[in-house]
């Protein structure tokens, strides 16, 4: 099953579209006064908060129409799109965090990441959400078949839950694996992994945790994406450590950490994260046609 020209121009269109209203044309809404420092929902303030919902809204609802009849499938993009350009413009956590040297300053810029998750989670959604609300005003019958379902109430009730917490697993695992960079003698302490490293290790994580819970328990990627919020408080539960925290504090510079984890901010989890779980979840139905209908 091989994607059409058409469907291809649409994809680069919405990705386009979502890069540029909000990755480069709402930039001064979230940039940092250092350059070097990170992108932050604290960055935005009151106004720019509810703007930048409204536009990820908007590049949703428009680019469900940019990409008929595949709204529904292709407009999601848009407004991580947009969020991945910021989580590559950022500064990283190691940055961030040279400018709160003492314990309670790293204790406090650290539990305020984690809650910032979900703040970017919502931003995906309000773009979600725009491709609701257009979906609802101009129904498309996408010629795309659903991905076959196994029993009912096991996939209402258990399968979502299952693919929550084993997506968390696998990205937990990936992403000690694949952003470590330069980790210390025994492991003590992982570096902190440059944007492109941080880019790949998570959108492959995300992409093979949304691949496993599509083929094994046939969940939507939006388990997957949710399973962030899993990740992101297992992670600051390790450094939040106040034992561990001294330790890093008087034995390692700033950008060095328990794992590599943690060195991620949460605009790049969960950017990237959604990217890569659609990706991974559309890699899996793939698969799955091309066993039933082309392998023989």
């Amino acid at each position: 099953m091989e994607l059409s020209w058409p469907t291809k121009l649409k994809i680069t269109a919405t990705v386009t579209l979502g890069a540029i209203a909000i990755g480069i044309l709402a930039w001064p809404l979230s940039a940092p006064t250092d350059p070097l420092t990170a992108v932050r929902a604290s960055n935005l303030g009151p106004l720019g908060i509810v703007a930048l919902l409204g536009l990820a809204f908007a590049v949703g609802f428009v680019c469900y129409f940019v990409s008929w009849p595949y709204g529904r499938e292709i407009a999601i993009l848009a407004a991580p799109s947009g969020l991945a350009i910021w989580a590559i413009r950022t500064g990283n956590l190691a940055t961030l965090i040279q400018l709160y040297p003492t314990l309670p300053q790293r204790q406090a810029i650290i539990a305020g990441l984690r809650w910032e998750l979900l703040f970017w989670l919502l931003v995906v959604a309000a773009g979600f959400a725009g491709v609701l609300v257009a979906q609802k005003l101009k129904p498309s019958s996408s010629p795309i078949p659903p991905p076959a379902k196994r029993n009912t109430n096991f996939n209402r009730y258990i399968a979502p839950v299952l693919a929550l917490v084993i997506s968390a697993v696998i990205v937990q695992v990936f992403l000690r694996i694949l952003a470590c960079d330069l980790p210390t003698a025994h492991n003590q302490a992982a570096a902190q992994p440059p944007t492109g490293q941080i880019v790949f290790a998570v959108w492959v994580s995300f992409g093979l945790a949304a691949f496993a819970a599509e083929r094994f328990l046939r969940t939507s990627y939006i388990w997957c994406i949710l399973s962030s919020a899993i990740v992101s408080v297992i992670s600051t539960a390790t450094y939040l450590d106040e034992k561990t925290l001294k330790h890093f504090l008087s034995s390692f510079p700033a950008n060095f950490f328990p794992d590599a984890v943690i060195s991620i901010l949460p605009i790049q989890m969960v950017a990237f994260g959604t990217l890569g779980a659609i990706w991974g979840y559309w890699l899996a139905f793939r698969y799955e046609y091309w066993r039933r209908y082309e392998s023989n």
